[in-house]
């Protein structure tokens, strides 16, 4: 199998992508709990998010989504904003390195009351599409015509 050399211990690059998949759900959970979010500014600090995780290498998609109805209780007026919870928060990505790609993210469940991170498939081949989706990048005029 294939080694890869950014480790100290020999990791193949199966095991390398899952660790890589738990630090950038660890990092993005750590990072972001606690900052001021409200309905005006929560689809701006996700895709905030999503272009900084994706900056990040083997990262090829990620998708943030925040549901705020699962958030605290609203303030009013100036304070009229919530705190971002695990509860909020949902996460999916997925990395590749030559031929190995890994499925990951980190959501709400319910059932354990609890924000989980979770592999979700460890493989060869393409990502799935429909899975999530890396943020639009800027390459110039022609680019983001051809995009629309």
């Amino acid at each position: 199998m294939a080694r890869t050399s950014i480790h100290r211990a020999r990791l193949d690059r199966r095991e390398a992508l899952l660790f890589e998949a738990g630090i950038k759900l660890g990092g993005v959970f750590h990072q972001y709990l606690g900052i001021p979010v409200s309905a005006r500014t929560a689809a701006g600090l996700a895709r905030t998010i999503e272009r900084a995780v994706a900056l990040q290498p083997f990262v090829r998609r990620v998708r943030v989504r925040l549901d705020l109805a699962r958030g605290g209780p609203l303030g009013r007026g100036r304070f009229a904003y919530r705190y971002l919870t695990g509860e909020m928060l949902e996460v999916r990505l997925v990395l590749a390195d030559g031929p190995v790609t890994v499925r990951a993210q980190l959501a709400h469940r319910p059932d354990l009351r609890y924000p989980l991170m979770s592999v979700d498939a460890v493989g060869p081949g393409a990502p799935r599409a429909t899975s999530v989706r890396r943020p639009a990048r800027r390459r110039g005029r022609s680019a983001r015509r051809r995009a629309t």
